[in-house]
């Protein structure tokens, strides 16, 4: 992994268009940011080498799939030990139905996004996983009656000047 990669104008260029199809050819890519192939593709691999990429995949409606539900969770747990915060975590990154966990300040400890079928789901995880989570002690439940936004893709700032920018 590269230390400090630090991405120029022609690769937050190539971030934005993988967000916006990462199903593009590297030749596709370079077309549209104004490179050629080969410094393309050498930035794509040092960004994913360095761990500006992440991965990639596919976008899936939720409700199309069965995932009807999405409900907003505030956790709070009965102490802060720096083991039981582990565990807590590790059992939530093991929990396919909580998509997001946020570690926060505030009057909850931790904040999960949570995509279940239908309210009859949520109740029966609510009781067979999520307050039996390590360390819980309070949950509050906030039903989404409708996503406003539900963006993906990263705001990557674009180059500051035009001398900045690829021609």
């Amino acid at each position: 992994m590269e230390e400090n990669f630090q991405p120029d104008a022609a690769s937050l260029q190539i971030l934005r268009e993988l967000q916006r199809d990462a199903r593009q050819t590297v030749q596709q890519i370079a077309d549209r940011v104004g490179l050629s192939s080969t410094p393309c593709w050498k930035r794509i691999k040092a960004m994913e080498r360095a761990g500006v990429i992440t991965g990639y995949s596919a976008l899936v409606d939720r409700a199309k799939v069965g995932l009807g539900l999405l409900v907003v969770a505030e956790a709070n747990l009965s102490q802060h030990s720096e083991s039981l915060v582990r565990e807590f975590e590790r059992a939530v990154a093991a929990t396919p139905e909580i998509v997001r966990c946020l570690s926060t300040t505030g009057q909850a400890d931790y904040i999960l996004t949570v995509m279940v079928p239908d309210i009859a789901a949520y109740e029966r995880f609510l009781h067979a996983t999520l307050f039996r989570l390590p360390g819980i002690t309070h949950v509050r439940s906030s039903i989404v009656l409708k996503e406003v936004k539900a963006e993906v893709r990263l705001p990557v700032p674009q180059p500051a000047t035009a001398e900045s920018q690829i021609s």
